[in-house]
């Protein structure tokens, strides 16, 4: 189990003046000392993606004097790496990414920046949690904000298991006295139905704009989608290791079998 002390690395892929960032760092900064390195604009979906092609420039930032930190040119999870081994002057004792609008559930779990930059502190060996509002609009982050201190609070006492994070997505409710409570979670199969908007732009040139409306099909509040519909904060935790032990047996045999062309 790794456990941490108290110095917190907040990132996001809302970008650095997202008001979900404001507020998580405004409520972790009670408790624990905070640094705050998130990329200068909006990185959502981008994946556990890097850069390696383009250099990373960071600028200092300050939230109108109630907290300082860096605006890093790149994706999420290069706000982790450059913060770890180039910005910060000791190791963070935990990674905190969030509070993301939208949530992160189902398969956007693999498209998710706020996950990878999580994952990406696991990746290094530095206990992560990722978290995200079940909404788009009118958002409240302040509940999902005092539940990641409790969340962190405990992981910084007991640890997470090595190479596990935490995903947590919270519902959006305008009293906290509306949350059902807590469940344990498995990451979902829900995805959505996608389309493209087919545009034209004022110079006659042809666009397309991705959308989609998100399909539920599980109704199980084992899983992140039905737990968070039904207003509970759902904990999944996930790893990166994405081997599929349960069909290694039964491949195995198939490729026994095979007699392979020369």
């Amino acid at each position: 189990m790794m456990k941490g002390k108290g110095f917190i690395l907040v990132t996001n892929d809302d970008g650095i003046f997202a008001e979900g960032l404001d507020v998580l760092v405004s409520e972790l900064k009670k408790r624990w000392d905070v640094a705050v390195v998130a990329p200068e604009s909006e990185k959502s979906a981008v994946g556990h993606a890097i850069t390696l092609s383009d250099p990373l420039r960071v600028k200092r930032f300050s939230k109108n004097g109630r907290w300082e930190g860096y605006a890093v040119s790149g994706t999420p999870a290069d706000c982790v790496k450059i913060a770890v081994f180039a910005l910060l002057d000791r190791k963070p004792d935990m990674v905190v990414s969030g509070i993301n609008l939208g949530s992160n559930t189902g398969i956007n779990v693999i498209y998710s920046g706020t996950v990878s930059a999580a994952t990406e502190g696991t990746i290094i060996g530095i206990p992560s949690i990722a978290i995200s509002l079940g909404t788009y609009t009118d958002p409240n982050f302040v509940p999902a904000a005092r539940f990641a201190t409790k969340v962190v609070g405990a992981v910084l006492r007991k640890g997470l298991p090595r190479n596990t994070l935490l995903n947590i997505n919270v519902p959006n409710v305008k009293s906290e006295s509306e949350i059902r409570g807590v469940r344990l979670t498995r990451q979902g199969m829900s995805g959505y139905a996608e389309s493209f908007d087919k545009r034209v732009d004022p110079r006659n040139r042809v666009y397309y704009w991705m959308e989609g409306d998100k399909i539920i099909e599980e109704e199980d509040e084992g899983v992140d989608d039905v737990a968070l519909l039904r207003n509970y904060i759902s904990v999944t935790p996930i790893h990166y290791d994405m081997t599929n032990y349960g069909v290694m047996e039964e491949l195995q045999s198939w490729f026994n079998k095979v007699e392979w062309e020369k």
